[in-house]
């Protein structure tokens, strides 16, 4: 989750995110340019333990109005707007209570801050965001004067986490939710690992961000300029805590105490134990997200189990984490241009007559399941059910001369049936272009899924397959997944599988006259040959068999790997070429695997790490393909 900024997504612009001095109830005087009167409370939960809120009231409403609740780890605002911001112009036409609390154990909010757990194993039955979020609920709707008794609850990353458990045990109150990019499972494929494989820097820093101090969000302070250099002279993760934790974050010693999927995890993925809902819920994702593009899918789809109402919602579009309150307009995604303002549509066409519809009974319930910006096409979609009943997977193959073909390789045509390369733990392959400077606070790590992968493609260990320039539009909406059949010299190993659309080089005039030169600041804002990343993931080896029992890889037996790339909705233009990359390495987005099967890779020796042969194969008895979800190619 983007954690640190979570909140600000919701309310950047209300206010800086300092402490609120007092922790008894008073009600603060708003300056008379507010449109808000603010109050302050500590709300009591069953525990006794009492959570800092505040309560902003539109001044300009006199009639019951429903309640809108953010729950957030970092920090609730100290005083009211002077102007209704940007992000929420959009709800506060409709009148809202807004309402922010900080989570147990944050500021001022008393407790134990367990970082994204609903579970505590050492006491199954204590107080956690579950029963803090129903009896918050409760109590707003009991005493907040001029309430209409309606409740909902909202937001992005960990706000969005603290929104979505809710469903597991709804007060009468709460009549919508809104979990937008919330974590489930963090071990399968949100914010801490991929399958297993762990998201070494992004769990680190975040680690330190939260747990470091109770009233502050924490920036390790890293004294070499590019992280990736700081990571590799780092050495195994071990290093990490040996070096600079030395016991001193939970989080970060449950993590590396639980390599495996294991009770620990079990109990952490919540959403398991979400089979329907009664509570209409709106999920959000963004196609480019790059802490939470998981969780939000999974909702969708437990929510939806045993639904007679067919209140359960799902809204994804071309977004990296909580773009579409973060960003104003969302008329791009990085250097590419969506020709509309999608981050402005969904707050004013999508969530804000969810909320009206579901809290103040006015407007159209929604006629759809699933809303979608298709990329490519730059439009947007309404759709039945997810996927459209019209998908059809597709295999695109991966042949051995390097190029993609929808039709499968054949013994009489592969000139060799794989191709290979070295895997060499000391010179991984950067996740980024170098240099890759703190996930936070810089701000660039927001947009990293839509660089430009050319920065790669000529190393000699990654291997690039591409296609011929498409002769119609390719649509592919649903589940996207590859299957490798490769080998690897190790007994144990890495794949990444990235899918890309590689833009005509003559898709864009150069940004310059080329008589005159550049203008300041013009160089490299043209998308001719762009490398757009589309879909991106990685599987670890000693996983594949099962994820709670990790097994080592046989050396040099071809071995079927299945890689997961989640939903998307995206148009390959015709003109366009589609794009595979491979590599074993992803540093230091995801740690380095020694390629030798230890019991835990959190606790490999240097010794451990050593250079392997890996072979990807494209033949008749092996024949690697990417499943594309194609609806139908529209001219």
């Amino acid at each position: 989750m983007c954690r640190d900024r979570c909140f600000a997504y919701l309310c950047a612009a209300l206010i800086s995110l300092t402490v609120v001095a007092s922790c008894s109830p008073r009600k603060i005087a708003a300056t008379e340019s507010s449109p808000f009167a603010y109050q302050q409370v500590m709300i009591p939960v069953r525990d006794g333990v009492r959570l800092q809120t505040v309560i902003f009231t539109p001044k300009d409403r006199s009639g019951p109005l429903p309640i809108l609740l953010t729950r957030t780890p970092y920090g609730v605002p100290d005083k009211a707007p002077t102007t209704i911001p940007e992000d929420l112009k959009a709800l506060a036409r409709d009148g809202y209570i807004f309402v922010f609390q900080n989570v147990r154990g944050r500021f001022k909010s008393e407790g134990v801050f367990r970082l994204s757990s609903i579970v505590d194993p050492e006491h199954p039955n204590a107080p956690n965001d579950v029963t803090d979020a129903y009896d918050t609920i409760t109590w707003l709707a009991k005493n907040i004067p001029n309430n209409n008794g309606r409740v909902g609850i909202y937001g992005i990353s960990y706000a969005g986490f603290t929104s979505g458990v809710t469903l597991l045990d709804p007060p009468p109150a709460l009549k919508a939710v809104s979990e937008q990019a919330s974590q489930t499972d963090e071990w399968m494929n949100d914010d801490f690992h991929h399958y297993g494989a762990l998201r070494e820097s992004y769990a680190f820093e975040y680690s330190v961000m939260e747990e470091a101090s109770k009233t502050k969000n924490t920036h390790f302070d890293f004294d070499v300029h590019d992280t990736y250099q700081w990571y590799l002279n780092l050495g195994p993760v071990s290093n990490i805590d040996a070096k600079y934790l030395h016991g001193s974050l939970p989080f970060w010693n449950d993590l590396v105490n639980h390599p495996d999927h294991d009770s620990y995890w079990n109990a952490e993925d919540w959403v398991h134990t979400l089979h329907g809902t009664h509570v209409p819920v709106l999920n959000v994702a963004g196609y480019w997200d790059q802490e939470d593009p998981w969780g939000p899918w999974q909702i969708f789809r437990h929510a939806g189990e045993n639904s007679l109402s067919h209140d359960d919602f799902i809204v994804a579009g071309p977004w990296y984490h909580g773009g579409w309150t973060r960003e104003s307009k969302g008329d791009k995604i990085g250097m590419i241009p969506l020709g509309q303002e999608t981050s402005r549509q969904f707050r004013e066409d999508i969530q804000a007559p969810f909320f009206r519809y579901y809290l103040h009974g006015a407007g159209p319930k929604p006629d759809w399941q699933a809303k979608s910006f298709q990329t490519g096409s730059n439009s947007w979609h309404a759709y039945a059910s997810w996927p459209p009943a019209s998908v059809k997977p597709t295999n695109l193959y991966l042949l051995a001369d390097g190029t993609l073909s929808f039709t499968a390789p054949s013994g009489k045509t592969d000139p060799a049936p794989y191709r290979e390369y070295v895997s060499d733990p000391a010179n991984p392959v950067p996740y980024r272009r170098q240099p890759i400077s703190p996930t936070y606070p810089a701000g660039d790590w927001t947009a990293w899924e839509v660089s430009d992968q050319r920065f790669v493609d000529h190393r000699p260990d990654v291997l690039t397959y591409v296609s011929a320039p498409l002769d119609e539009n390719v649509a592919v909406t649903g589940a996207l997944s590859a299957v490798l059949f490769a080998s690897t010299s190790g007994s144990d190993s890495d794949f990444i599988v990235k899918l890309i659309d590689v833009y005509p080089e003559n898709f864009q005039k150069p940004a310059w006259d080329p008589d005159k030169g550049p203008k300041p600041g013009q160089y490299g804002q043209s998308l001719n040959g762009y490398q757009l990343p589309i879909a991106m993931d990685v599987r670890r080896g000693r996983y594949l068999a099962s994820y709670e029992h990790p097994m080592p890889l046989n050396p040099n037996r071809t071995t079927e790997w299945d890689v997961p790339l989640r939903d998307h909705d995206h148009m390959f233009l015709k003109g366009h070429r589609i794009m595979v990359q491979i590599q074993s390495t992803w540093f230091p987005l995801i740690d380095r695997n020694p390629q030798k099967f230890v019991p835990s890779i959190y606790q490999a020796k240097v010794q451990d790490f050593v250079k392997a042969n890996q072979r990807v194969y494209s033949s008749a008895a092996f024949p690697s393909h990417i499943v594309l979800p194609i609806v139908a190619a529209a001219k």
